[in-house]
């Protein structure tokens, strides 16, 4: 548990020092998920895996989480990337909490941010429960997003 909690936490400081909007969310959100490691590969099929996600309320690790999901289509490659979703309310981290785990398109409603969208965040545009930055990309894939994955607690030693 101390290592995902180190290895998130690190993540999350990388996704604040390129993206300063993400820190300016971070003060008002009741809960960041951080995956610091996923890795998507696929030919035609592809899956994404990350293990170690933790989930941090005021600043402290509060569950671990992991993270899968399937796809087909036109897709070809392999990419490793970070990614850290912010729950603004608590029906949304309630949600998450509260499931069997969390399917990512059934819930709440996501909204995933860029670079662009980040410097327009204020507080009256803020609208959705949970907003996701994806971050650290390295390698090559075509397509990459959020649908179709499924988010379960885990009990780390």
């Amino acid at each position: 548990a101390a290592d995902i909690t180190r290895d998130s936490n690190a993540a999350l400081q990388d996704l604040y020092a390129s993206n300063p909007e993400a820190r300016q969310l971070a003060k008002r959100a009741k809960g960041i998920l951080v995956f610091p490691g996923i890795v998507k590969a696929g030919f035609l099929v592809g899956a994404q895996y990350g293990s170690g996600g933790t989930l941090f309320k005021k600043g402290r690790a509060a569950g671990y989480y992991n993270i899968v999901a399937g796809s087909y289509g036109l897709q070809a490659g392999i990419q490793s990337f970070s990614y850290a979703l912010f729950f603004m309310d608590n029906d949304s981290l309630n949600y998450l909490n509260s499931s069997e785990g969390w399917e990512i398109g059934v819930g709440p409603s996501i909204v995933v941010v860029d670079k662009g969208m980040a410097r327009s965040l204020t507080s009256t545009t803020l609208q959705n429960g949970v907003y996701a930055f994806i971050f650290g990309q390295e390698g090559l894939m075509a397509g990459l997003g959020l649908q179709g994955s499924k988010i379960t607690r885990i009990n780390p030693d």
